[in-house]
C-alpha cells in the first residue's frame, strides 16, 4: 500500500492510496482545479481513480465533490445515508452516491474497506479501515472523543493517519470566540495533541510501523508541539521505531509505502 496526503488542515482534505491497480481518495476537500494540481504533483492522473470515500459532509472535506462527480465518471463515490444526504443538499445536486451503513464492510478493487463511527459535529460521520493483502492503515481526522470503537479500530494498524488538532494552552489563549473554542475542544470537536497522544498510548500494536499526524492547527498549534508531545508517547510506551511525520496544509507529502 502506498499513501499520500494531498493536503490535511481546515483548508482542506483528501489522501490518496494505492494498491496493485487500485487507487482511491480519501475526501475531497479542495476545489477540483486545486485536487488536480495536487493529484498530478503527486504524480496520479485523476482519471485512474476509481473511488472516493467521504468522511463527512464538512466543506473542507467535500468540496470537490459536485465537480469530481461530473469530469471524473469512472470515480465512484462512497458515503454513508446521512453522508450523502448532506453533501447533496451543498451542491443542490443528487449525486450518484454508492451508499454503505456505517461499519459495512466493501471492496473497491485490491481494497477492503471498512468504516466506523467518530464523534464530530455533523450528520453521520466515520473513519476508515483501509486493507489490502499486507498492510491495514486507520484512517480519523475529526474526532471530538477517541471512543472505545476507535481504540479498538486502531489496534492491528500498520499505519495511521490521526488528527492531532491543538494544542489546548494555544487554543484557550487564542482570539477565537468562547463558543468555538468549546466546540473545537468538546467531545464532537477535534482531538488534541494530548488527545492524541493518550489514544496511541493505550491502542497501538507491534504491527504499527508509520503514524502520520493530520489536521494540525495553523493558528493553535505548531508542527513541533504536535510531534513532541507524541515522541513523548511513543518513548513512554518503548516505541520510538514508528516512523512519526506531520501532514502539511499547502503541500502534498511524500509517497509512503507501507
Amino acid at each position: 500500500m502506498e499513501i499520500c496526503v494531498l493536503g490535511s488542515g481546515s483548508g482542506g482534505n483528501s489522501t490518496c492510496i494505492k494498491s496493485g491497480n487500485t487507487t482511491l481518495l480519501i475526501d475531497a476537500g479542495f476545489t477540483a482545479k486545486e485536487l488536480k494540481q495536487r493529484l498530478l504533483s503527486a504524480q496520479v492522473d485523476p482519471f485512474a481513480i476509481q473511488a472516493i470515500l467521504f468522511t463527512h459532509e464538512h466543506i473542507d472535506h467535500c468540496r470537490a465533490a459536485r465537480v469530481f462527480s461530473h469530469k471524473l465518471k469512472q470515480a465512484e463515490l462512497f458515503a454513508n445515508m446521512g453522508t450523502s444526504d448532506a453533501i447533496n443538499q451543498l451542491s443542490q445536486e443528487d449525486l450518484p452516491w454508492t451508499v454503505f451503513e456505517t461499519s459495512q464492510s466493501f471492496a473497491v478493487g485490491d481494497f477492503q474497506i471498512t468504516s466506523f463511527s467518530v464523534s464530530h459535529d455533523c450528520a453521520d460521520p466515520v473513519g476508515y479501515l483501509i486493507e489490502d493483502d499486507h498492510s491495514r492503515l486507520f484512517y480519523a481526522t475529526d474526532l471530538g472523543t477517541a471512543t472505545i470503537l476507535v481504540q479498538q479500530k486502531l489496534q492491528g494498524c500498520t499505519a495511521a493517519i490521526l488528527e492531532s488538532n491543538h494544542d489546548v494552552q494555544m487554543l484557550m489563549e487564542s482570539e477565537r470566540a468562547w463558543s468555538l473554542k468549546q466546540r473545537i475542544k468538546g467531545d464532537s470537536g477535534h482531538l488534541s495533541n494530548d488527545d492524541a497522544a493518550a489514544l496511541v498510548r493505550c491502542s497501538i500494536t507491534p504491527e504499527l510501523r508509520l503514524l502520520l499526524l493530520a489536521h494540525i492547527s495553523g493558528e493553535c498549534n505548531t508542527h513541533q508541539l504536535a510531534r513532541e508531545t507524541m515522541q513523548e508517547a511513543l518513548h513512554a510506551i518503548n516505541r520510538m521505531d514508528v516512523r512519526l511525520e506531520t501532514l502539511q496544509q499547502d503541500t502534498p507529502s511524500e509517497w509512503f509505502s507501507i
